[in-house]
């Protein structure tokens, strides 16, 4: 019986019996690694080290700092609480949604003539109510008829959300523009408001007049677009009736001071005598040639008949000159007389027509400004509220608390800033 290899013989685990040579070198390796790692073991030597800082206290600064916290915002915001849930009085909402419509219809004097349009406005109807709103003018009329000192200044026991009586129009302004809310959609035009007071009818009675102070304005705006679209069509049309009236008068001045209503008709029949003279002198002169020919010289037939044809000649050249035939200057000469009728005719005939176009544009204006209609339409008419949403107590407190705790985290950071600079 062989005895077995012991830890007491001597022998390394790495060369026991039975172990190939492979195996031998892998235990070798482990046990050179084993040795090294105790070696840099045994060469390591604890360091202790000190702590970074020591352990806090509470200091006079830290006791500072709350006390500082408790009292400024802590306490403000408590007050701010009690304040808004026992003192404040509540506000109801109503609210009204109108638009600026236009009609645009066509008219039957353009279906008749094809007029087109006129003219058109430069600046949105919306745009202009929307400050209007806003404006000290509004606030002036509703005040007028609903006193808003007295409707925001009810509350006695509210002296921050309410309207001191002694109040400037400035300062109504600026209550205002916080008590009326408004929102506005250029893309479509729509206006709606929100109006709050102590009371839902006070409310209702606000928007009311608003809604009713917008419309007069909107009213008003279309009454001076329509006195711009047809005020200088109605001068123009004022300017030719006068010119007409003008030329009728000289016309008619005219053929009293001339003794003649139509120089034309006149001048036929003048024309006609002259004719008929002529043919007299012909038949005269044919006379005077039969005599010269059958009667002795002496003869009181010749002496007639040449007295008839002086006569005849003279009536001639007097009816001649009276036509302008013999370069006669004078005032009653037909030529002269006709020119100066073809004149007036003329100018009133041109009258006459520059009085038709004033007339057309005229009714063309008037078309024009019964067709662009404004008016004031309520999509929303002003509601009464059943309960009070304002104010908005918690969304108030919390900002509050905000704004208190932001100043004193900054005061806080200005104290350790300073501090550390030291």
């Amino acid at each position: 019986m062989s005895a077995t290899p012991s830890q007491n013989d001597g022998a390394s685990p790495v060369d026991a019996p039975g172990l190939t040579e492979e195996q031998r070198l892998r235990r070798r390796r482990l046990q050179a690694q084993k040795d090294r790692a105790a070696e840099q073991a045994a060469q390591v030597r604890v360091i202790e080290v000190a702590p970074a800082a020591r352990r806090a206290r509470m200091r006079r600064r830290h006791v500072f700092m709350a006390l500082s916290f408790f009292l400024i915002v802590v306490v403000p915001t408590l007050i701010a609480g009690l304040y808004l849930e026992f003192r404040a009085a509540d506000q109801y909402a109503s609210t009204v949604g109108f638009t600026v419509r236009r009609e645009e219809g066509g008219s039957a004097i353009e279906l008749l003539g094809g007029i087109s349009s006129l003219g058109g406005t430069s600046s949105s109807d919306t745009d202009i109510l929307y400050e209007f709103i806003q404006s000290q003018g509004l606030i002036r009329a509703v005040d007028a008829r609903l006193d808003l000192y007295a409707i925001y200044g009810k509350p006695e026991s509210d002296p921050i959300f309410t309207l001191s009586e002694d109040a400037t129009i400035e300062e109504l302004s600026d209550y205002w523009s916080r008590m009326v809310r408004i929102l506005y959609d250029a893309g479509t035009g729509l206006i709606e408001l929100e109006i709050r007071s102590f009371d839902p009818e006070d409310s209702r009675a606000i928007a009311r007049a608003i809604f009713e102070e917008s419309s007069d304005m909107i009213n008003e705006l279309s009454a001076i677009a329509r006195e711009d679209t047809i005020g200088y069509a109605r001068e123009e049309l004022e300017l030719a009736q006068e010119n007409l009236r003008t030329q009728r008068a000289l016309l008619q001045s005219f053929r009293n001071e001339k003794q003649i209503v139509d120089p034309a008709a006149d001048l036929q029949g003048q024309m006609g005598l002259v004719n008929s003279l002529q043919a007299q002198l012909a038949s005269a002169l044919i006379e005077l040639d039969l005599l010269g020919s059958t009667t002795r010289e002496g003869d009181p037939r010749l002496d007639s008949a040449r007295r008839k044809i002086s006569v005849i000649q003279s009536r001639i050249e007097e009816e001649r000159a009276k036509l302008g035939a013999v370069g006669t200057e004078g005032p009653d000469a037909y030529a002269d007389v006709i020119g100066q009728f073809e004149t007036l005719q003329a100018d009133l005939e041109f009258a006459q027509q520059a009085y038709t176009a004033a007339q057309t544009a005229y009714n063309a204006a008037l078309a024009e400004a019964r067709r662009k209609s404004r008016y004031l339409a309520a999509y929303s008419p002003p509601s009464l509220a059943e309960a009070s949403i304002y104010p908005k107590r918690a969304v108030l407190l919390g900002g509050v608390f905000l704004v208190l705790f932001g100043l004193w985290a900054l005061m806080v950071l200005v104290f350790y800033a300073l501090r550390d600079r030291r």
